[in-house]
């Protein structure tokens, strides 16, 4: 079981204290946060890329790289790597240079984002967004295979005549994750693919979407790959801090705000107080609490979902520093040990 973070790096005014936060201090803690990750034993530190005024992060592998040199052990990974607005060649390099920085911890989590900002700014068209990924995501797969490639080009991208793409990564290839957010199209082509799958669960009932991974595994055997290699995380929202008011009463206000503004921009209800706290419960989304508590909601999620990997946003929106650096410190000293004794116990029973 690996257990890591994710953030997409938002700045703003903090909802708290009024305080506004810059990119430049908001990419400085983000530096801090991913090095005390590597000190508690997270496995795993994900940066997601946008291109919006309310996140610092446009660019993952820019960020992770400077953290690399200061880690030794935790994986840098995007989350995500939105590729059907990027070219694969340029995200390939970037991530295989990333790598040789880290010495083999760099990671590509490639999705079609939840975002759709980045297509018209480097000139895409929306009604590509199923094509644009896929023929993306066939070049990038050749790219981390072969050292030269030949690349007969296709309705979004251009022709390659046998040549070498460099710097080769430090790993024999870059782990490349697929990030879902539901849809079963995109499940079953990971599972085709041989590729790792990383499933979005940020509302309702996270038991709902256990058939998704049942679809994924399906579609890997009848594509012939080994079950066992067919690799799946679960990536949420939630907090710790040493009580449950505490991780309630410091993820609400950021989080709500988030949520709220995002709202707006597509139709959704706003949020409250009671919307949240329901979240948090044995049946909700939202992993909140005391490190007792979300290390029991985990080992409930790995009863359903059986996943690898687990990742947690922590921060959304704009959330105190030292707070977020507590509940980091929390996650990897706290609820990961027990997490992985617990799963460890189990599958040796088994």
């Amino acid at each position: 079981m690996e257990i890591g973070v994710y953030t997409f790096g938002d700045v703003g005014i903090d909802p708290v204290t009024g305080r506004r936060i810059s990119p430049a201090e908001r990419l400085r803690n983000l530096v801090e946060e991913i090095v005390l990750a590597d000190q508690v034993g997270l496995d795993v530190f994900g940066l997601g890329e946008h291109h919006r005024p309310d996140y610092a992060v446009s660019a993952p592998p820019v960020a992770l790289a400077a953290a690399a040199t200061q880690t030794n052990h935790v994986r840098l990974t995007s989350a995500v790597t939105v590729l059907s607005s990027d070219d694969p060649v340029r995200v390939f390099q970037q991530f295989a240079t990333l790598d040789n920085l880290s010495r083999g911890r760099a990671e590509i989590m490639a999705g079609r984002g939840s975002f759709i900002e980045s297509f018209p700014l480097f000139g895409y068209d929306l009604d590509d967004y199923d094509t644009l990924f896929a023929e993306k995501l066939q070049l990038l797969m050749q790219l981390n295979e072969n050292e030269r490639i030949s690349w007969p080009g296709g309705q979004h991208t251009p022709p390659i005549a046998d040549r070498g793409v460099y710097p080769r990564p430090y790993q024999d290839k870059l782990p490349i994750w697929i990030a879902v957010g539901g849809t079963p199209q995109s499940v079953v082509r990971a599972g085709m693919l041989n590729l790792p799958l990383a499933l979005a669960i940020i509302g309702g009932e996270p038991a709902r979407f256990a058939p998704l991974f049942d679809l994924y595994r399906q579609a890997g055997e009848r594509a012939g790959h080994d079950p066992a290699g067919l690799k799946t995380s679960i990536n949420v929202h939630g907090f710790v801090a040493d009580t449950t008011q505490d991780a309630a009463d410091t993820f609400y206000a950021p989080q709500a705000e988030v949520m709220n503004r995002i709202g707006r921009e597509r139709g959704w209800p706003p949020t409250s107080r009671a919307h949240f706290d329901a979240a948090r419960g044995p049946r909700g989304a939202l992993f909140v609490g005391s490190p007792a508590e979300v290390t029991d909601k985990i080992l409930a999620a790995y009863e359903i979902f059986r996943f690898d990997r687990f990742l947690i946003q922590m921060a959304i929106g704009v959330l105190d520093h030292a707070k977020l650096m507590k509940a980091i410190e929390l996650l990897g000293t706290k609820v990961a040990p027990e997490v992985r004794k617990a799963i460890g116990s189990a599958r040796e029973t088994a």
